[in-house]
């Protein structure tokens, strides 16, 4: 009822109004805004699809704003102008960025765009409760691809984003979106039933020269023929895929299958791509997986063993294959990291000279063991002829 929610929620903010928190300048630990994002996170677990929906698991929050925020050097940026979510969800993969920058090293803010109205609401909660001031973030609620908010805000310097895996678009049923120019460059729209490459279409097109964008994608939109590999195409041909990276399965809240990071950028060093196979680099945690940062003594730090792969952007036998741009053509611009990095053997190596001389043991016992066998049954035999039982 209304008057024991009310009750309730008195209850809860007195007793939160009893806490002693402090200033938030004066703490390292942003109490309210880590409690919320956790909070999300038990939520996210505990909900199944839709609650994958709202979060992206910290720790691969992590790996994409560090990827963003590399230069060509291969060395960490300490500012940036803009980042940008086109799907911004609860807001966990643009607040990274305050957390590993600083939010005043983002100087010009943090904008989204969500279409689910609920979370829309969430992510403008997690923006104040995180002390990112109303006129330092822009969140706009609508459908991205069709309506999308921030025009008057791009390109931007960095861009991640989880977008919704195959979901269903207007595509080819709208007649102004192939002239739209985010889209018309590639002269072909993403499937109706499969909005993944309109999603890194929009990326690509208010992304920044000097800038980079990490997008987690369904694998089937590396493999896959019709537009989508047309689109392929146009990424490959015009140079804009900087590298392809393979996540390990049971990632993600709501789904198991194994996702990759699709990196563009507009201004690459060579008209190479890198493909990394990161489905080992991962620890177990109880029903699910987790990319490791190496913040206990017995876990491995699997972030950093992919950054440093794609920082040092060379081959590196069953974990990394730099391909130059007419191996993919040859391959039909197939970008699956399987197609290119070969997986280790772990299958026991047999020495087949080993093996026959064991045989041939075998045998000779066994002939052994057969006439000893035969010895006793003839002695038997004897022994039964003479009437001795």
């Amino acid at each position: 009822t209304v008057i024991k929610r009310n009750k309730r929620l008195k209850k809860l903010i007195t007793v939160i109004g009893d806490m002693d928190l402090g200033n938030y300048q004066d703490n390292s630990i942003d109490a309210f805004g880590d409690t919320y994002e956790y909070l999300m996170g038990m939520y996210a677990s505990n909900a199944g699809k839709s609650g994958g929906e709202f979060f992206t698991p910290q720790e691969v929050s992590e790996l994409l704003t560090k990827i963003s925020l590399l230069d060509n050097n291969g060395k960490m940026k300490t500012e940036v102008n803009k980042v940008y979510d086109p799907a911004v969800g609860s807001g966990s993969l643009l607040l990274k960025f305050a957390k590993i920058l600083g939010k005043d090293n983002v100087r010009n803010g943090f904008f989204g765009q969500e279409i689910n109205i609920t979370t829309y609401n969430l992510c403008r909660i997690n923006m104040f409760l995180h002390d990112i001031g109303y006129d330092k973030f822009s969140i706009e609620h609508g459908d991205t691809l069709t309506d999308p908010k921030h025009w008057d805000e791009e390109p931007f310097e960095a861009i991640v984003s989880n977008p919704p895996y195959s979901i269903k678009w207007e595509g080819s049923d709208n007649g102004t979106l192939i002239n739209d120019p985010r889209f018309s460059p590639a002269g072909v729209l993403a499937p109706k039933s499969k909005a993944d490459f309109a999603f890194i279409m929009h990326c690509l097109h208010w992304l920044a020269t000097d800038g980079t964008a990490a997008i987690v994608c369904f694998p089937g939109i590396m493999y896959r023929g019709g537009a989508e590999q047309k689109i392929r195409k146009y990424l490959i041909d015009n140079n804009y895929i900087e590298c392809i990276i393979q996540l390990p399965d049971n990632l993600f809240y709501g789904t198991s299958i194994a996702t990759c990071i699709m990196v563009l950028k507009k201004s690459k060093v060579d008209n190479q791509t890198l493909f990394i196979d990161a489905s080992k680099e991962f620890v177990k945690s109880t029903n699910s997986n987790k990319l490791g940062d190496g913040t206990s003594s017995d876990e491995p730090n699997n972030i950093q063993n992919i950054l440093n792969a794609y920082i040092n952007r060379k081959t590196e036998k069953h974990f990394t294959a730099l391909v130059k741009q007419e191996d993919i053509e040859n391959a039909d611009y197939n970008l699956s990291v399987s197609t290119y990095v070969e997986s280790e053997d772990t299958r026991e190596v047999i020495d087949i000279d080993v093996l026959n001389k064991q045989i041939s043991e075998i045998v000779q016992r066994e002939n052994t063991l057969r006439a000893e066998i035969d010895a006793i049954i003839a002695e038997i035999e004897e022994v039964t002829q003479k009437g001795e039982f």
